[in-house]
């Protein structure tokens, strides 16, 4: 039978059974394995808040704590939430990963 991925759309290789995880977003069970993890760092507050906290603040250059967050989205999710796209059977065979966004040093200016 023909497959349609070298690994299977798993990184299980030599184990029999994974534990499944819960969607962060449709809370469907998949496989660890298989699910397509993220890990975000947020601030705590939102961007428009920022600079009244920072006013606010008694302690001068106080800073805002970040929430780092493991999401762990199904592969429907993640396709519909745009974190991966479907490939065409040739670009399937690429295996390098794609390439990250660099963040400018300094800010914005």
């Amino acid at each position: 039978m023909t497959i349609k991925r070298r690994n299977h759309g798993r990184n299980k290789k030599g184990r029999g059974h994974v534990a499944s995880i819960r969607c962060n977003n449709c809370s469907k069970m998949c496989p660890k394995d298989k699910a397509c993890k993220r890990f975000v760092v947020r601030n705590m507050v939102e961007q428009a808040a920022v600079r009244d906290l920072s006013e606010a603040s008694a302690i001068p250059g106080y800073q805002i704590p970040k929430m780092y967050l493991k999401i762990a989205h199904c592969i429907a999710c993640a396709i519909h939430s745009r974190q991966v796209r479907v490939r065409s059977v040739e670009l399937r065979k690429v295996r390098t990963p794609p390439r990250k966004l660099k963040r400018v040093q300094g800010g914005k200016k």
